[in-house]
C-alpha cells in the first residue's frame, strides 16, 4: 500500500471512531490491566503522563503559557503545583480519544503489526510513548506568544532532560526520549524577516529554558517493585532477568538492548574458557619455548643501541623475561583460537537473529512497520499532516563522503600525532638535568604519551558527536529511523578510529617502518621511530589492549553508577528542608514529582551510548583476539556487572525513560556484521604480521638444522634467533649517532659489530632471499586464512536460520487466518 493511500485510511478510520465505540476503554479498565495499576480510577487519584517543570522567575511566561494553551486545546488535563515560589510543576494527562486515534489507524493495518482484535487496552508503554511525541511536536509562533502574553498565568515544561545535550540533538517529532540521538529535524529559513515568523519548536523552548526538564513517573507499585527485587540489585548477577517485565515498564527498545546483552554475556562464556585455554597453554609452556631459551642464554649477543643519545649497547639475554611473556600469546595456540573466534562471531549474530525473532513475535511485533507507526502518530498529533517523500542527492552525497573522510584523516592523524610526540619526548627527556627522567625517558614518554591519549579521547568523543550530529543535519533524512542510522554509523566509525588508530599502528606499523641502523627513517630528519623488541611485536600489542580494555570497563563503570548515585545523594541532601511547612508538595501525593525531579536527567544519548560502549567492547573482543586471548574473559565478567548496573541505574538513579517501541536492534545488528568481517581481517594480519608464528614456520621447515642438516634429535627451531638478526657494522652508524663513551661492563673490547632484527645481508644490508620467503609466507597465509574464516562464516550463517521453523509457520498460519477467515486448529 502506498504511503497516501494509507495517510487517507488513517484518516478515514478516525472520522468513523467518532461514531463508533472506542475502541480503547477508559482509563480505569487500562490501568486494572496494568501490573503497575491494580486499583480503578474511583480509588485512585488520577496519575499524569508526563511531569512538566520550569523555573517559575526565569522562564519566558507567554512561550510558556502558549505552550500550555494548545495542550489544552487538545483536551490535555493540566495539574499545576507550586514548590518554595521557585519551581513549577505540571501533571500532564492526555485524553483517552488520542489512543482511540492510534489504535483505529494501526488495526486496519495490511502489516500485520499487532493483533489488535484481542488487544483491550494500551500499554503504559505506549500511553507515555505516545504522549512524548504529541508534546514534543506543537510549535508556538512569535504572534501566538505576543498574543498570549496577557493570558492567566499557567505554565509548564516540556520533556527531555537533556540540559547537556539539548543544544547539540534534540529528537525529532517522531522520536521518543531514550531514543538514539537525532538532530533537529527542520532547516531554520534564513533572513531577517523569515526568522521573524518561523515558529519556535519545543526543543528551542528547552534551550531558550522557557522549560527545565520533562519526564513520565516512576511507579511505586506493582512492575517496579518486581523489577528493584529481582533485577537492579546486585546478588542476582547470576540470574536470569525478567525481559517481560522491562518490556512493559521500559519499553521494547529498552527489552530488546537487555536481551541482547544478556545473550550476548552468555554466549561469551564458551569464548571465554577458550581464551583462557589458549593462555593456560602458553603458561604451561612459559619455559619450554626454545625461542624462549635461545634468548635467555644469549649473553654473547650484543644488540645495537635503542635510541641515538648515547644509549648503550645490550645483551640480548636481557629481554629473557620479555621473550618469556610473549609466549604466552604468540604460541600454535592463537591460530586455532583466531579461526574459533570467527566462527564464534558468526554463530552468535545468527543463534541473536534467532532470539529476537522469538522474542518479537511473542510480543506480537514481528511483523511491526516503523514507518507505519510514525505515520499513525503523526496523524494522531496533526490531522493535516503532509507526507515527507523520500529524497537523495549524489552531490550531498559525494560532499558527505568527503567530509566523512576528512575527519577519519584527522582521527588517523591524531595517533600519528602521538606517534611523534613519543619520539621528540624521548630525545628530550633523555637531555634532562634530572637524573630520574633522564634514565627513563622512554618510559616517561609512554607514560606522559598515553595521558595524552586519554584525554583526547575523551576531548574526540564529543567532537565526534557534534560533527555526526552535522553530517546527519546535512543528510537530511526522512524518517527517525533513518536518521538514527546514518548517525549511528558515523559516530560508530569516527569512535572506531578514536580507539583503534593506536593499536593498528601498534599491530602493523610498529618497528616495521622505522628502517635500519645506519639508515633509520626519522621525524624532521633528526628523531628515529621507535623499534619492536627482537621476540617480536605482540607483546606491545596485547600490553596495550590490556590496559585500555581493563582501564576502559573499570572506570566507565564506576562513572556510570558512583557519579550518578553521588549527584543523586547530594541533590536529595540540598533539598531536604529543615522546615517541612517549607515545601507544600511534599504534604500530597505530588511528593513523587519531587522524588522523580530530583533523579538524574535522561537524555536521547542514554540509550545510545550503552549500545555504543558495548560495541566498542565487541571489537576490542573480537578484531585482535588473537593478540588478547583474555579479551573475551574480560569482557564476560564486566558484563555481568554491567547487566545489573545498568538495571540499578535505569531503576533508582535516573529518572524513567520514555519506551519506545522496535522489534530488533536496528543499524546496531550492522555494525556487528562488519565487526565480525573486521575480526576475520585483522586477526589475519595479527597473525601474520605482528606475530613471530609464520617466521617461525618458515624457519622450521626450510632453514632449521631438520632440513638442512637432517637432524631428527632436536628441536627444529634451535638457530632461529641467530637467523632472525641481521649483523651491522658500527662504523656505518649515522652522524646522529652518539655512542657511549663508557663501555658496558659486559664488554671487554671495542664493539665492531652489533645485532639487530631484520632479514638483510651484512655487506650491503639489503633485503635477504630469507626476506622474501618470509614475506611470501606471510601473504600466502594472510589469503589462505582469511577466505578460509570467510568461508566458516558463509557456512555458518547458512546452516543456522535467522528465524525458527516454528516461528515462521506460525505466522503462516495468521496469514492464512487473515486470508479465510477461519481460525486455525
Amino acid at each position: 500500500m502506498e504511503l497516501q493511500d494509507e495517510i487517507e485510511l488513517r484518516k478515514n478510520c478516525s472520522r468513523k471512531s467518532e461514531e463508533t465505540k472506542p475502541l480503547v476503554p477508559l482509563q480505569d479498565e487500562i490501568e486494572r490491566s496494568e501490573k503497575s495499576s491494580q486499583k480503578s480510577e474511583e480509588t485512585k487519584p488520577l496519575v499524569p503522563d508526563f511531569i512538566l517543570v520550569c523555573d517559575k522567575h526565569e522562564s519566558d511566561v507567554a512561550k510558556r503559557e502558549e505552550f500550555l494553551n494548545k495542550l489544552k486545546k487538545k483536551n490535555f488535563t493540566i495539574k499545576t503545583r507550586d514548590i518554595k515560589d521557585k519551581k513549577l510543576f505540571y501533571g500532564v494527562r492526555a485524553p483517552s480519544e488520542i489512543f482511540q486515534n492510534y489504535q483505529c489507524p494501526l488495526k486496519n493495518s495490511d502489516s500485520g503489526l499487532q493483533n489488535h482484535q484481542t488487544k483491550k487496552y494500551v500499554p503504559i508503554t505506549t500511553r507515555i510513548r505516545i504522549v512524548n511525541f504529541i508534546l514534543q511536536n506543537p510549535k508556538i509562533s512569535p504572534e501566538d506568544s505576543r498574543a498570549a502574553a496577557s493570558a492567566a498565568p499557567v505554565g509548564s515544561e516540556r520533556e527531555q532532560q537533556q540540559s547537556s545535550d539539548a543544544s547539540t540533538i534534540q529528537p525529532d517529532s517522531r522520536a521518543a526520549a531514550s531514543a538514539a540521538p537525532v538532530g533537529s529535524e527542520r532547516k531554520q529559513q534564513q533572513g531577517s524577516d523569515a526568522s521573524s515568523t518561523q515558529p519556535e519548536t519545543l526543543q528551542k523552548l528547552i534551550k531558550a529554558k522557557v522549560f527545565e526538564a520533562a519526564f513520565p513517573l516512576h511507579e511505586q507499585e506493582g512492575t517496579i517493585k518486581n523489577l528493584k527485587e529481582n533485577w537492579a540489585q546486585w546478588r542476582k548477577i547470576l540470574k536470569q532477568q525478567p525481559i517481560k517485565d522491562i518490556r512493559s515498564y521500559f519499553g521494547e527498545k529498552v527489552a530488546l538492548y537487555f536481551a541482547w546483552l544478556g545473550w550476548y554475556t552468555r554466549m561469551l562464556f564458551p569464548a571465554a574458557v577458550l581464551g583462557l585455554l589458549v593462555f593456560l597453554y602458553g603458561i604451561f609452556h612459559f619455559d619450554s619455548s626454545q625461542v624462549s631459551k635461545e634468548i635467555c642464554e644469549a649473553n654473547t649477543t650484543i644488540m645495537c643501541p635503542l635510541c641515538d643519545q648515547k644509549c648503550p649497547f645490550w645483551q640480548l639475554s636481557d629481554t629473557c623475561t620479555y621473550a618469556k611473556v610473549t609466549h604466552l600469546f604468540d604460541n600454535e595456540g592463537t591460530i586455532l583460537f583466531a579461526v574459533l573466534m570467527a566462527l564464534w562471531a558468526t554463530v552468535f549474530l545468527e543463534l541473536w537473529k534467532r532470539k529476537r525473532a522469538e522474542v518479537v513475535s511473542g510480543w506480537e511485533l514481528y511483523g511491526w512497520d516503523e514507518d507505519e507507526e510514525e505515520l499513525a502518530l503523526q496523524l494522531i498529533n496533526d490531522p493535516k499532516y503532509t507526507l515527507k517523500l523520500y529524497q537523495h542527492s549524489y552531490i550531498r552525497s559525494t560532499i558527505l563522503l568527503l567530509l566523512v573522510l576528512l575527519m577519519i584523516t584527522v582521527l588517523i592523524g591524531l595517533a600519528h600525532a602521538f606517534v611523534i610526540y613519543r619520539v621528540v619526548a624521548t630525545v628530550l627527556f633523555t637531555k634532562s638535568n634530572f637524573e630520574f627522567i633522564r634514565e627513563h625517558a622512554s618510559t616517561v614518554a609512554v607514560a606522559t604519551g598515553a595521558v595524552l591519549h586519554y584525554i583526547t579521547i575523551i576531548v574526540m568523543t564529543k567532537v565526534n558527536r557534534r560533527v555526526a550530529l552535522f553530517l546527519c543535519e546535512l543528510e537530511k533524512p526522512r524518517t527517525f529511523s533513518e536518521r538514527e542510522n546514518i548517525f549511528t554509523v558515523k559516530i560508530f566509525t569516527f569512535q572506531f578510529f578514536t580507539y583503534f588508530s593506536s593499536l593498528i599502528y601498534i599491530a602493523f606499523f610498529l618497528g616495521r617502518i622505522n628502517g635500519r641502523p645506519g639508515n633509520y627513517v626519522r621525524v624532521a630528519g633528526e628523531w628515529r621511530l621507535e623499534e619492536c623488541h627482537p621476540s617480536g611485536c605482540i607483546t606491545d600489542l596485547f600490553i596495550q589492549m590490556a590496559i585500555i580494555m581493563t582501564l576502559k570497563q573499570t572506570l566507565n563503570n564506576l562513572e556510570e553508577y558512583l557519579i550518578p548515585w553521588l549527584r543523586l545523594r547530594f541533590r536529595k541532601l540540598l533539598a531536604n528542608p529543615k522546615d517541612k511547612n517549607e515545601v507544600d508538595m511534599e504534604k500530597g501525593p505530588e511528593e513523587q514529582w519531587l522524588k522523580n525531579y530530583q533523579l538524574n536527567k535522561v537524555n536521547v544519548f542514554s540509550l545510545f551510548d550503552e549500545f555504543l560502549e558495548m560495541m566498542i567492547q565487541y571489537s576490542f573482543t573480537t578484531i585482535f583476539v588473537a593478540a588478547f586471548p583474555l579479551a573475551p574473559l574480560m569482557a564476560f565478567i564486566n558484563n555481568l556487572f554491567e547487566i545489573r548496573l545498568d538495571a540499578i541505574k535505569m531503576v533508582q538513579l535516573q529518572r524513567r525513560i520514555v519506551p519506545r517501541k522496535a522489534n530488533d536492534i536496528g543499524i546496531w545488528l550492522q555494525v556487528l556484521e562488519a565487526i565480525g568481517i573486521l575480526a576475520v581481517i585483522g586477526n589475519g594480519l595479527v597473525i601474520a604480521i605482528t606475530s613471530d608464528f609464520i617466521p617461525r614456520q618458515v624457519y622450521k621447515y626450510t632453514y632449521s638444522p631438520c632440513v638442512l642438516q637432517n637432524h631428527t634429535d632436536i628441536n627444529c627451531l634451535t638457530g632461529y634467533i641467530n637467523h632472525s638478526l641481521s649483523v651491522f657494522r658500527v662504523q656505518d652508524f649515522e652522524w646522529q649517532m652518539k655512542l657511549p663513551e663508557k663501555l658496558p661492563d659486559f664488554l671487554r673490547s671495542e664493539i665492531t659489530e652489533c645485532r639487530y632484527r631484520d632479514y638483510r645481508n651484512s655487506d650491503d644490508y639489503n633485503y635477504s632471499a630469507q626476506f622474501w620467503h618470509v614475506f611470501a609466507a606471510r601473504l600466502a597465509f594472510l589469503i589462505l586464512f582469511e577466505h578460509v574464516a570467510l568461508c566458516i562464516k558463509l557456512i555458518a550463517a547458512w546452516y543456522v536460520p535467522d528465524v525458527p521453523q516454528s516461528v515462521k509457520n506460525k505466522h503462516l498460519q495468521k496469514k492464512l487466518e487473515n486470508l479465510t477467515g477461519v481460525p486455525g486448529k
